[in-house]
């Protein structure tokens, strides 16, 4: 198992993570609104989502969802309307307050948020493309071992994704402690609602 092609990998593992995607978005807006513990403690909803992801792909499921395009159009299009109903409510939350409103958003408790980043994390094709088809171009298959290469290959994106994960909540708890106006983290809502449209719309073009 540490025959894989570990240095291409991490390199490769460390883009992927840093680049803003749903989780990453929901981890910076979390922080923002809620605080960097909340955000931190919904991490676990990802990482759950993600462990299973990573035992289905050494099972050998990943490989079988990606060969059959219909049950990755069903995983597509389940993820998409989940980020439209995401983002879609960011906007809609806010959409009647006037512009002097004081309101800062409906407090929400840290099992919603959890369950909320499992969800998108769960949906995402992105995430079933990353675990089925990303890390097994990393495998040795001359070794052997190949599922086991692929659950530690799996581990090790899961700690370089929770150092992004990191990064993201710290910013957001950095902003929140500047003590930003009601209209402010309207506004950032308002920006994670149509990033989150978008993301959306992107995925409808993903092939397996």
């Amino acid at each position: 198992m540490f025959n894989a092609h570990w240095q291409e990998f991490l390199a490769a593992s460390v883009l992927l993570a840093l680049t803003p995607g749903a989780n990453q978005l929901l981890s910076l807006r979390n922080a923002l609104q809620q605080g960097t513990a909340g955000a931190l403690i919904a991490l676990a909803g990802r990482f759950s989502a993600f462990f299973v992801l990573i035992l289905a792909t050494a099972a050998g499921l990943g490989a079988i969802l990606l060969a059959s395009e219909p049950v990755f159009t069903a995983v597509k299009w389940c993820g998409v309307a989940y980020l439209l109903y995401l983002g879609g409510r960011l906007l809609w939350t806010h959409a009647a307050e006037p512009a002097h409103t004081e309101s800062t958003g409906v407090r929400r408790t840290r099992w919603e948020l959890t369950r909320q980043e499992f969800g998108v994390a769960m949906t995402n094709p992105k995430a079933l493309l990353l675990f089925g088809a990303f890390l097994p171009q990393f495998a040795d298959r001359s070794a052997g071992a190949v599922p086991a290469q692929l659950l530690a290959l799996g581990l090790a994106y899961i700690a370089v994704e929770f150092a992004a994960a990191l990064v993201y909540a710290g910013v957001g708890g950095r902003l929140a402690s500047f003590d930003l106006t009601a209209r402010t983290r309207r506004l950032f809502d308002r920006a994670t609602g149509i990033t989150m449209l978008a993301i959306a719309a992107s995925l409808t073009r993903a092939r397996p």
